[in-house]
């Protein structure tokens, strides 16, 4: 998947160092980038909604959403976003806290406020649709809102931002967003200092699929996420009037999922365990604000509150806000995250209170082994078989040249929950659920007209894929003399990932690393021959020497792509790695003993009519990305 990539390395704070050292988390470096680097402002505009966070009077985090539609939210100077939405005036909390008056307690029609210093807030744009988000934190600088209706105003406010960040998308459900006038009404105001939660708050939260976390650390920072799932993941634990004596209250409970491992949201709430969230309804555009604190749930304390999980957060409300009509945005689904795990009901729950759904059901179809082939010491090719899912799943959608198969490892891998896993420290909070990139075109005589897989076919997946973590050392060592089914729990991909099969004037230029290469792999030879013998695709690959098998495999299998392809050899060159050299050369590839350099990929087409692909590891994508600022670039990473 498509993932936001940052140029210029932070420290984790205590707190995320804290939650690293308690999961077992090896040591990495944080990807935060400084300021607003021009990739990720565009993204940023491409984005109908960004979800903010923002602290009031008190310095409690509360979150909100924005936007209805792209362009709401861009840069409009170096390194500071303009922001214009609709938004109700009213209940708002994050507009409540950022241009409330701190005299009169409400917001003033027409005032500009510009706070010394600015009003820390942060953000998360998202693009629904193709999952794509960015994460920004820095400071409201100016804003005023001009009051159009009762309880509804438009906002105008520019917002510093001081670092941004891709984040992982795994468990998020894709879909169509569009712009909607609000009409807030306020249900209750008093949740969780008298109040329960009305019957309306609780329909909100059990068909929630998604809902936004705002944290804080210290005065210093703030951030605001994403927690996605099957609807009905989030579960309330307690929902009674608070009692003089301590009883009682608000209390909601979900589980963290393994994502991309940097638990900044975690390392914010083991340093300030207050945090304020928003959940949204899409289609009614009901939403429930709440501040809290919050218990993070580790081990056997996560698997008493949650059974089946090994890490969880609990959040005990001290404030909370329902309003109906109240988002400036509608939303209908499109697709589930094939990620989506099972819901899972609280201890104090019978697991008949929990209703199954299309996400997260135990599969679309299983994936059954039947072959392995060795390329390198560390790289090997898989092919699966499809054989049929459960009679409760719709007909399988075909998947498309460079998309990715998700396979859910958990019935062969997860042994449930231990205090230490010294053999295998980073599997305390793994999912095993894994993504690759499937890298051969699926046989179009399996697909109807309707794009849909023909009933009784068994269609073969293939993936190539470097040896690396649980997932990937269980395929290596497995007895292909033993059966093995894993569950498919879906397919996918971002569709700007696809490369064009002809371009009229421009080039698409691909670069890879390493294993990289996958996403081309099934996309080639048919933009090969669309292209017609036009040089419409040109493939720059950096490798190691001990990767040319993979190379010439590549190359040998997939006619005319050598004629366009420039390898870039680094590491050790031995008479073996010279005759693959030659191997690759007689395929038309031109080969250099060197590292990829900032000519190599500007002298490919020209700028304006190329188009950039790039599948690299973290450190080459931050060069790639400023060698190629201002231009258009695509870019994966599977961090996660």
């Amino acid at each position: 998947m498509a993932q936001l990539l940052t140029l210029e390395a932070s420290q984790f704070h205590a707190g995320e160092q804290a939650i690293h050292r308690l999961l077992h988390i090896p040591q990495r470096g944080n990807p935060t980038n400084h300021g607003l680097p021009a990739p990720h402002g565009y993204r940023i505009s491409q984005s109908p909604l960004v979800a903010f966070g923002a602290l009031d009077r008190g310095g409690r985090p509360w979150a909100t959403i924005w936007g209805g539609e792209a362009g709401f939210c861009r840069p409009i100077a170096r390194g500071v976003l303009g922001v214009q939405a609709t938004t109700d005036v009213n209940h708002d909390p994050v507009l409540r806290g950022l241009l409330e008056n701190e005299e009169s307690g409400k917001v003033v029609d027409d005032a500009v406020v510009q706070p010394d210093g600015g009003r820390l807030m942060a953000g998360l744009s998202m693009d629904l649709e193709t999952r794509d988000r960015v994460k920004i934190m820095g400071r409201m600088v100016v804003g005023t809102v001009n009051l159009t209706e009762p309880g509804v105003g438009d906002l105008q406010l520019a917002f510093q931002v001081e670092e941004c960040l891709g984040n992982c998308p795994k468990y998020i459900t894709r879909k169509h967003v569009v712009p909607h006038i609000p009409k807030p009404e306020l249900v209750s105001g008093e949740i969780g200092k008298s109040d329960p939660l009305p019957k309306e708050a609780l329909e909100v939260i059990s068909k929630a699929d998604m809902f936004f976390i705002a944290s804080k650390f210290g005065d210093r920072s703030m951030d605001t996420n994403i927690r996605g799932g099957a609807p009905g993941f989030v579960r309330v634990l307690r929902n009674s009037p608070a009692t003089h004596d301590g009883g009682g209250g608000v209390s909601l409970v979900y589980p963290e999922y393994s994502g991309n491992r940097l638990y900044q949201t975690l390392g914010n709430l083991q340093q300030n365990p207050e945090a304020g969230l928003v959940i949204p309804n899409f289609e009614t555009g009901d939403v429930l604000y709440l501040t809290g604190k919050t218990t993070i749930l580790v081990g056997e304390k996560a698997g008493k509150v949650m059974p089946r999980t090994k890490l969880a957060v609990r959040i005990d409300v001290l404030q909370a806000r329902f309003v109906k009509n109240g988002l400036p945005f509608r939303g209908t689904n499109i697709e589930y995250s094939p990620y989506n795990p099972a819901v899972r009901p609280l201890a104090c729950e019978k697991e008949s209170a929990v209703t199954g759904t299309e996400a997260g059901n135990g599969g679309v179809a299983t994936a059954r082994l039947v072959d392995r082939r060795v390329i390198t010491p560390t790289v090997s090719q898989y092919t699966f078989k499809l054989v049929g899912g459960s009679a409760k799943t719709a007909p399988l959608k075909a998947w498309l040249p460079g998309q990715h198969v998700t396979l859910d490892f958990a019935p062969e891998l997860d042994i449930g929950y231990s205090h230490m896993r010294d053999d295998d420290p980073q599997s305390l909070n793994d999912d095993f659920v894994r993504t690759f990139t499937v890298s051969r075109p699926l046989d179009p005589s399996f697909v109807d007209e309707n794009g849909v897989l023909k009933e009784g076919v068994e269609p073969e997946v293939e993936i190539t894929i470097k040896r690396h973590g649980p997932a990937t050392r269980f395929l290596e060592r497995w007895n292909m003399r033993v059966p093995l089914e894993i569950p498919v729990l879906g397919f996918g991909g971002v569709e700007g990932f696809r490369l064009p099969s002809g371009l009229k004037d421009g080039v698409s230029v691909f670069v890879a690393a390493g294993v990289g290469i996958t996403p081309l792999m099934a996309q080639a030879a048919g933009v090969l021959g669309a292209a017609r013998g036009e040089k419409g695709l040109r493939l720059l690959w950096s490798l190691k020497g001990e990767d040319l098998p993979l190379a010439v495999d590549v190359l040998e299998r997939t006619r005319g792509l050598g004629e366009v392809t420039k390898i870039f050899v680094t590491g050790k060159i031995g008479e073996n790695e010279r005759s693959l050299i030659a191997r690759v050369r007689s395929v038309g590839a031109e080969v250099l003993e060197r590292r990829i350099d900032r000519s190599d990929v500007l002298s490919e087409g020209e700028k304006g009519k190329r188009k950039l692909y790039c599948c690299t590891g973290p450190e080459l994508m931050r060069v790639l990305l400023k060698w190629t600022e201002g231009e258009e670039v695509v870019y994966e990473s599977f961090e996660y």
